[in-house]
């Protein structure tokens, strides 16, 4: 197939979504072209600023099954994918660990009585486990006895977020994808032409054509510390400000627990930032030690029910929106389902997981 009989697509926004979906297009043998508003750092997409964890049976406690089940989905298909790419991309399936202080105990318990209902509910997820302070102690030496209790949730993962990015950004350069880098484009500025196939990932780009979408602000804090050696993901759960460390290589920590219901862009405030180094120091006092490399602030793209949604709203038309604070956890199970749509209207994919899928094309 030469260049001139090759389909067409033209991808609107290059963040997590639209880098797979490009990359995923052209292995496909479409002749692809990419508009973003930002760079190839992806410095205006919520991607960078995540901890890139895929926990789905952990996410569980503040979300829905259609989030968990597609998060399943993901952990088998993250490595299928990084497989595609040229360029390394860190990936880890080791587990996550669930810690509280004893002050905490009946907040720990509501979180793993909302584990035990998900595991009810979908069988095939691996059972939380109850462990006790020699348990936790073996699985993380470094935490000395710090702490009574815990859960460890098996198989959960993570992946580096912006390994990823650059990784999926130097595979469009290789599959000969034509990317335009800061030059935003809306649908209506875009002819792919007749036949051709255009994909809204705009994320809160696209408020003007979706416009539920709301901005959930987030707040990270990106460490180094040497000296600390979690070597999995670990959440601490605190009735008001709930945390996650996710340990990436080198090593550096991603520090995270804020959400904010506002579309404010403005750096980190004192008591959040105060409020989750603090935490952290709790979990570990190496993290006193750290230092703090980045405090990273971006907004997460919502629809009202907080869960992602696909519409083909016109012929070879398809918006992706809505993937929340959950854009690595759920994006290849997006991926699939998209992909399932654009071949048949429809993806039994995302009526298994009950992803809503809108056709308004017909």
């Amino acid at each position: 197939m030469n260049a001139l009989t090759r389909p067409t697509a033209v991808v609107l926004g290059a963040g997590l979504m639209g880098r797979l979906l490009a990359c995923a297009l052209a292995q496909r043998g479409h002749r692809v072209e990419v508009f973003d508003a930002g760079g190839p750092l992806a410095e205006n997409a919520a991607a960078r600023v995540a901890a890139a964890m895929l926990a789905p049976l952990a996410e569980s406690a503040v979300s829905e099954l259609p989030v968990v089940r597609m998060g399943q989905h993901a952990l088998a298909r993250w490595p299928q994918l990084l497989a595609t790419l040229e360029q390394p991309v860190f990936f880890q399936q080791s587990g996550t660990l669930v810690l509280w202080h004893r002050q905490d105990a009946a907040e720990a318990e509501r979180f793993a009585g909302q584990l035990a209902r998900t595991s009810a509910a979908l069988p095939s997820l691996p059972l939380a486990q109850r462990m006790d302070a020699a348990g936790l102690s073996e699985l993380e030496p470094s935490l000395e006895h710090r702490f009574a209790q815990g859960l460890y949730l098996p198989d959960e993962g993570q992946l580096d977020n912006r390994e990823l990015l650059a990784a999926l950004a130097h595979q469009m350069r290789v599959l000969g994808i034509a990317v335009h880098w800061n030059t935003p484009h809306t649908p209506d500025e875009v002819d792919p032409g007749p036949g051709a196939w255009l994909f809204d990932c705009r994320g809160l780009g696209a408020q003007p054509q979706w416009s539920a979408l709301r901005g959930v602000r987030g707040e990270v804090a990106r460490v180094h510390a040497p000296g600390v050696s979690l070597s999995r993901p670990t959440r601490l759960v605190h009735p008001r400000y709930p945390l996650y460390i996710a340990p990436k290589p080198g090593g550096m920590f991603v520090i995270g627990a804020t959400e904010i219901e506002s579309d404010d862009l403005s750096p980190a405030s004192v008591r959040s930032t105060l409020e989750l180094l603090s935490a952290a120091y709790t979990v570990h006092p190496g993290f006193g030690e750290a230092r703090i490399i980045e405090m990273g602030v971006q907004l997460r793209p919502t629809l009202p029910d907080n869960l992602p949604e696909i519409r083909l709203s016109a012929p070879r038309r398809m918006q992706i929106n809505g993937l929340y604070r959950h854009g690595f956890l759920i994006a290849p199970a997006m991926l699939d389902a998209a992909l399932q749509a654009m071949d048949n209207g429809t993806s039994a994919l995302a009526d298994r997981w009950g992803l809503s899928l809108q056709n308004t094309a017909q």
